[in-house]
């Protein structure tokens, strides 16, 4: 399972929940032998360094990852330190991770507020992947990186400039909507 300290760990969610606690929880909920902690997220993640933004399992021993290569933005030293920990991380069958590196959007802006823009926040359907694009030259070079981490799956770029104003893409979307109880009737009697 893969998470963040800046979300996981942040205080304003786990004040008084030490990293073992929360792994145990984890894995009681999810069945899952190992986490995987990476650093922090993304300039303009309003949810504290959310994975879903940074990097994505796409096999049992892959996982696809944003990288920045421009060391003036504020996203570089971040995702370049989260890259070591994945580059150095033996997985629980004693195998090394595979690592797909994809690129950074060009900033995006809602007047002065950066937004999370990620190609990571892809979402996988069932012979589909629906990538998050936003009109800029990287988008052709994510839409690769995702056609070969997805063979057999068509990718479908979505452009998501205008949804990343509500500070998220098509992974977010898709997250914690709740199913809507029963509308009642009223019966006459």
């Amino acid at each position: 399972m893969l998470t963040t300290e800046q979300c996981l760990l942040n205080p304003n969610r786990n004040p008084a929940v030490s990293r073992a606690e929360i792994e145990t929880v984890l894995r009681g909920a999810f069945g899952v032998r190992q986490i995987i902690w990476l650093g922090d997220g993304i300039e303009g993640d309003d949810t504290d360094g959310h994975i879903d933004d940074l990097t994505r399992f796409v096999a049992p021993n892959t996982v696809v990852t944003v990288m920045e290569p421009n060391t003036r933005d504020p996203n570089h030293a971040p995702l370049a330190a989260n890259r070591v920990r994945l580059e150095e991380l033996v997985l629980a069958s004693g195998t090394k991770l595979e690592v797909a590196e994809l690129p950074m959007p060009e900033p995006q802006y809602l007047d002065a507020q950066r937004l999370p823009a990620s190609y990571a926040n892809f979402y996988v359907a069932n012979d589909a992947v629906l990538l998050p694009v936003f009109a800029c030259p990287q988008d052709d070079r994510a839409r690769a990186v995702i056609a070969d981490c997805f063979p057999g799956r068509r990718v479908l770029p979505i452009d998501c400039r205008t949804l990343i104003a509500g500070l998220g893409a098509l992974h977010c979307l898709t997250q914690q909507v709740p199913l809507a109880p029963p509308a009642t009737v009223p019966r006459n009697n």
